[in-house]
């Protein structure tokens, strides 16, 4: 069985129930080879209690975490890093195209390619189960 891999990040939104802020905290986790969005928040005000699992992970919440814990690189190496390989496992992760893909493939072989840990993690491991050495670290 895997690592689990998680980063967390705190913010405020507005209680449902009553209008009170209430605190939550999200969590960003790599669970059984899938990336997953997990919130709960309780509120102090009324005890409203949420739990919201799975989803995708909002855009403020990444730059939010991106910016609390720092960014994670994808490293590749070898001696022959297979670009081909490597270009269909960003595809097939990423849903992204052809072209997006041989972009990206010239970031990931400079070591430009970063992200949240759990989403570098994520690529590194897909990338390990098609041969590739790769690893995500972080400065």
């Amino acid at each position: 069985m895997e690592q689990v891999v998680f980063e967390s990040v705190s913010y405020s939104a507005v209680c449902q129930d009553c209008g009170t802020e209430l605190e939550c905290r999200g969590t960003q986790a790599l669970v059984d080879g899938r990336l997953r969005w997990d919130v709960e928040a309780t509120c102090s005000a009324c005890g409203e209690a949420l739990a919201v699992c799975g989803g995708a992970m909002p855009a403020e919440r990444r730059d939010q975490m991106l910016c609390e814990h720092g960014p994670a690189r994808l490293h590749v190496s070898g001696p022959l890093v297979k670009g081909v390989a490597i270009m269909r496992v960003l595809r097939t992760e990423l849903g992204i195209d052809l072209t997006s893909a041989k972009a990206l493939l010239h970031r990931v072989v400079n070591g430009g390619c970063t992200g949240t840990l759990p989403e570098m993690e994520h690529l590194a491991r897909k990338l390990q189960e098609s041969g590739i050495t790769a690893a995500a670290t972080r400065p």
